[in-house]
């Protein structure tokens, strides 16, 4: 069962990203990549770190949707839809990824794999984290929740306007109080 919903997700994983490359519009290529990072958020949780795949999946999520507004808000054509050229220099490029793929094959087939020793750790996520950060595990947690209430602080600050500057304090005028040109109601 699990090996079976690793190579589902692997292949899903890899057409994905193929079809990134195969849409002639931004929005559905955004997707294609979507479903291509869900899937290997998926990988992770199957290789039974849990933690990993839930973040991967969260975080991806959300890049994909603040992409996909951002497309919306400022691109030419309608949210990404019309057709464009997602690739440039299609020959090269396509003979670089060959090139790459081909070798990154011959590295995982080649390679002298080490068998594994001893029994899997009782927490993988925990042994995971302290390999990649070690006892700076507190420090980056701390810098983390600094950098969202930065990103939180700054959006708030870049906001003009909000909605009782608008409509008053009790929010009953009819028509809104816009300071901004060409809003609603003129």
């Amino acid at each position: 069962m699990t090996a079976a919903a690793f190579w589902i997700l692997a292949v899903l994983a890899v057409a994905g990203g193929v079809m990134v490359f195969r849409f002639d519009s931004m929005a559905r290529a955004t997707f294609s990549l979507l479903t291509a990072l869900l899937c290997v958020g998926g990988e992770l949780i199957v290789l039974g770190l849990e933690y990993l795949g839930i973040v991967t999946v969260l975080m991806m999520t959300i890049e994909m949707a603040i992409m996909a507004v951002f497309m919306i808000m400022f691109m030419m054509n309608p949210a990404g839809l019309m057709p464009m050229t997602m690739v440039h220099n299609k020959r090269g490029a396509a003979a670089i990824c060959a090139t790459a793929f081909a070798l990154l094959v011959v590295g995982i087939l080649l390679a002298p794999w080490p068998r594994r020793r001893g029994r899997p750790p009782a927490d993988p996520t925990t042994d995971l984290g302290m390999a990649l950060m070690g006892p700076q595990m507190l420090t980056m947690t701390t810098l983390g929740m600094a950098l969202f209430a930065t990103i939180v602080a700054t959006v708030v600050l870049a906001t003009r306007r909000g909605r009782y500057e608008r409509y008053g304090d009790d929010l009953r005028a009819t028509r809104p109080d816009d300071p901004v040109r060409g809003g609603v109601g003129r």
